[in-house]
């Protein structure tokens, strides 16, 4: 198996070459001063079974098309299979039509990947469960949920002497309905840790939130709980989250720490988040995050174990 690593995320591909007891193989990227890619293969790939590692933001557009070259380029010059890591997907929230008049624009990018040759699809955290049945090709949905639990458990545990506990006094918390299902699966893999969450109303639009308020049935909620943990698949803009934590703190919760698969970091985030009542921010390097992206508050997390793992097991 031969591992290619497009411009998006090479840290992360680099990792994951590790952990397989490999390097990466050589790609020429030409980059024209129009912006145009020219993508070459350099080793020889007959009849291999190839990965790349493609994340697509920033610039999803242009990590696209150097996904679909690189594919390309791989099944002219012989391989066997090519499988594609793209941990975050771009356009997935784009996966119906919400008005009247609008593309499906996921489609057209599964399209397009199949129709360029790709075999295999992995990927991390999905904005619907919905979004696989798009694809006519095997699709390996992973999740960074169990690196969650693990950093929860890190953070949020006692001992009595003999094992370790959750903290009593916390709960997690999905920030919309929409994340209620990974809610509840983070929510057994911590021995059944109770869970909230927040109703929210987005205009579909601007993008701008109407309005929040906490469902839960947690009859104590205000008196007991004093520490939450909010879960999502991505961060953009930060807005979201941050009007999580201030409600949030608003019933009485003490401490807010946030987890999410995906560091979209869109516009102002930075400020936003840094300057939220959250205490940390943990995140995960499906998307690569540039020092100049960082911020206090902000800690990685990474999947490159969970991605070799998956590219063990289909190996043998």
């Amino acid at each position: 198996m031969k591992v290619f690593s497009g411009s998006s995320n090479k840290p992360l591909a680099e990792k994951v070459a590790g952990q397989l007891n490999t390097s990466l193989s050589p790609l020429e990227i030409f980059i024209f001063p129009d912006g145009e890619r020219r993508v070459r293969v350099i080793d020889r790939v007959v009849e291999q079974d190839t990965v790349v590692i493609q994340s697509t933001s920033p610039n999803s557009d242009t990590a696209y098309m150097e996904l679909f070259f690189i594919v390309d380029a791989l099944k002219r010059s012989g391989a066997k299979s090519v499988t594609a890591v793209i941990p975050y997907l771009g356009y997935q929230r784009q996966d119906h039509v919400f008005r009247d008049g609008e593309a499906v624009s996921l489609e057209v990018i599964i399209e397009t990947l199949e129709s360029v040759g790709m075999n295999k699809l992995i990927t991390f955290d999905l904005h619907s469960i919905k979004i696989p049945e798009l694809f006519s090709i095997p699709i390996v949905h992973l999740s960074a949920l169990p690196i969650f639990a693990e950093k929860i458990k890190e953070i949020s545990s006692f001992s009595d002497g003999q094992s370790s506990h959750v903290l009593p006094d916390t709960v997690l918390v999905s920030p919309d309905m929409g994340g209620i299902r990974r809610i509840k699966i983070l929510s057994e893999m911590l021995s059944d840790m109770p869970y909230i969450s927040i109703v929210k109303d987005r205009d579909l639009e601007t993008g701008n939130i109407k309005s929040n308020k906490i469902d839960t049935n947690l009859p104590d909620f205000k008196k007991e709980v004093k520490r939450a943990i909010i879960a999502d698949d991505m961060i953009s803009t930060g807005r979201t989250i941050d009007a999580a934590v201030d409600l949030l703190t608003e019933q009485g919760i003490e401490e807010s720490v946030v987890f999410a698969t995906h560091p979209v970091f869109s516009n102002d985030y930075k400020n936003i988040l840094q300057n939220s009542k959250a205490s940390k921010v943990f995140v995960t390097d499906t998307i690569n995050v540039p020092d100049e992206k960082m911020f206090e508050k902000l800690e990685i997390l990474s999947v490159a174990g969970e991605i070799a793992k998956e590219l063990k097991a289909t190996s043998h």
